[in-house]
């Protein structure tokens, strides 16, 4: 098919999680401007840095031109694009299109560091910035459950076990499972937001060889340096040993946190969709809203069975973070590069496509009592033959041969 020559955004493939399902603000975040912008950013703060630590040759002029170009602007990445397909090093050709955007400070910038200093850091500051913007939205669909729950907490329902009916409880009960299941999982994302540390400068295998080669030997300079870096990105520490990245056991912990959001939203999404179909419970469903686009009467679970399906593919994600850390050779191999570059981004998206959803289906879920109560009728027969057996068993029978009869 011969290709537009006046192509659109809808002439090439864009991915479903920022065309349909996440917030503008995630995919702000993982944007190529956002990436870039940081990469700029932390050369500044290492050229700062260097400057209040006595390297004369980083000047005002280039400081002061390096923070007015900040900001990534098209024509920076269509020259980064032109050096980047010349000298087939991406972080190289964005130093030379820095460097054109910051003259003064052509000769300075990058100086000491390695490409992980900036990729390296710039992905642990995106992680804790995107886990900035999940909690609060996983806090709100906990909300939500706990105001759901606490709504129906005196409503009897049925309880299944093997999916048959078990024993009643309450729907209330049930939600509050919901909710203890999402507990667990912001407590597990905050503990690796708050032990998240910064690799900082390290130089090319964790050494710090080259600043101590700027600083003349004074390895009190080279601690001081990520000392200020850290104050300068907001984190408290360096992890204590790194090579040329810090460890891949870090990106590891953080997907275990975020993806564990996949199976609680699977779960809770899997118990609504079978509550539809016994018409007991459904998920928000719109005035104008379409079931199906052949039976006029259907009320598919459409977005619970949307979240189903992203949750599937998050839970995927430590699996390939987990391939990535035991694949690296010795102090680094770049063949962890090309699969963070899509790894990362995806889970963050996925996470937030999913609570977003998920926020709209907790926040008005829709109960059918008469419905509900009806079922338990119908099984209250034989639900309440465990009470005759402990009415049996009081009287001294045998609680096996009761049950058995």
């Amino acid at each position: 098919m011969e290709a537009n020559k006046s192509s659109s955004g809808y002439d090439a493939y864009q991915t479903s999680l920022t065309a349909r399902y996440c917030s503008n603000e995630m995919s702000h975040l993982f944007s190529q401007r956002s990436r870039h912008s940081t990469w700029r950013k932390l050369w500044l703060y290492l050229a700062e840095s260097e400057r209040e630590l006595g390297i004369h040759e980083v000047t005002d002029d280039a400081l002061q031109q390096m923070r007015d170009h900040l900001s990534v602007s098209d024509e920076d990445f269509e020259l980064a694009k032109v050096e980047e397909k010349r000298r087939r090093h991406d972080v190289m050709a964005h130093v030379h299109a820095f460097g054109k955007a910051a003259p003064a400070a052509d000769g300075i910038i990058h100086y000491g560091a390695t490409s992980c200093y900036v990729t390296d850091n710039t992905e642990l500051i995106l992680m804790r910035d995107a886990m900035d913007i999940l909690l609060p939205k996983l806090a709100k669909v906990i909300s939500n459950l706990a105001n759901f729950a606490l709504e129906w907490k005196g409503e009897p329902t049925l309880a299944y076990t093997h999916l048959q009916p078990a024993q009643p409880m309450t729907i209330g009960k049930r939600a509050a499972q919901w909710a203890q299941d999402l507990m667990l999982d912001i407590e597990s994302i905050e503990t690796v937001r708050h032990n998240l540390k910064f690799r900082g400068a390290q130089g090319t295998t964790g050494t710090q060889a080259s600043f101590l080669e700027i600083f003349g030997g004074d390895g009190s300079k080279c601690d001081k340096l990520n000392e200020l870096l850290c104050n300068k990105t907001g984190f408290s520490s360096c992890y204590d040993v790194s090579t040329q990245t810090y460890t891949r056991k870090v990106d590891l912990m953080v997907a275990n946190a975020v993806a564990g959001l996949g199976p609680s939203a699977q779960k809770i999404c899997g118990d609504i969709r079978h509550l539809a179909a016994s018409k007991e419970m459904e998920e928000p469903f719109e005035k104008d809203q379409i079931g199906s686009s052949a039976m006029a009467y259907k009320r598919n679970p459409m977005r619970s069975e949307r979240i189903y399906s992203l949750s599937r593919a998050l839970i995927s994600k430590p699996a390939s973070f987990a391939n990535t850390l035991s694949d690296q050779w010795m102090e680094r191999t770049l063949d962890d590069s090309a699969i963070r570059r899509m790894d990362i981004p995806e889970m963050f998206l996925l996470a937030d496509a999913i609570l977003i959803s998920l926020d709209n289906v907790t926040s008005g879920l829709v109960v059918y009592p008469k419905r509900i109560a009806a079922h338990v009728q119908e099984e209250l027969p034989f639900m309440i033959t465990e009470s005759i057996i402990m009415k049996l068993v009081a009287k001294g029978q045998s609680r096996q041969e009761a049950h058995e009869q």
